[in-house]
């Protein structure tokens, strides 16, 4: 049978963040109705702007424009670690490896000096920070680190309400300004 994979190079945005950013949320990469829509966390059955929404409480079907305002009115930083990886379809497993980039964190830190707390939404952005970007940063930065739930509609595990919960745990500390976070 023959191989019907098609892989193709893909690339991650922008950050969305500021010189007030204190929190940063790092996916791996957006998947394919993000790439199309141009908009981080744009597939319907991601759970991500639910999420961000009971916790801001903010319209998840707001305007992209409003809901990025209210991301940055908490002084909360989206982006993604990888800046181009070569893929078949939105699923984290499978990215090639060998393909992967990450995007440039020395230099966004340096920019965004304010950051202290990165979440990673879930397990491979983690991974592919703590392999690919860590070892880069030669132990710059006074982080503190949490992994969260992945929002993505492949991780079906948990229910919204247990993803929401998790994410309360981590996010409502850090934005009452707790110093245990």
């Amino acid at each position: 049978m023959a191989d019907r994979r098609n892989p193709v190079q893909i690339h991650s945005f922008a950050p969305l963040a500021d010189a007030s950013s204190q929190v940063l949320i790092l996916g791996s990469m957006p998947g394919i109705a993000s790439l199309r829509a141009g908009e981080y966390y744009a597939h319907p059955r991601n759970a991500f702007w639910k999420i961000i929404g009971t916790l801001l409480a903010l319209d998840a079907a707001a305007s992209y424009e409003s809901r990025i305002a209210a991301l940055r009115k908490q002084r909360i930083a989206v982006w993604d670690v990888l800046e181009s990886c070569t893929r078949e379809t939105s699923l984290d497993s499978d990215i090639e490896e060998s393909s992967i980039v990450v995007n440039g964190f020395a230099m966004f830190f340096q920019t965004h000096a304010k950051i202290r707390t990165i979440c990673f939404n879930g397990t491979k952005a983690e991974s592919c920070y703590r392999r690919h970007v860590l070892p880069e940063l030669n132990g710059a930065g006074n982080f503190t680190y949490h992994r969260l739930p992945s929002t993505s509609p492949a991780h079906a595990a948990m229910s919204l309400a247990e993803k929401v919960a998790a994410w309360r745990a981590v996010l409502e500390p850090i934005r009452a300004g707790d110093p245990r976070r």
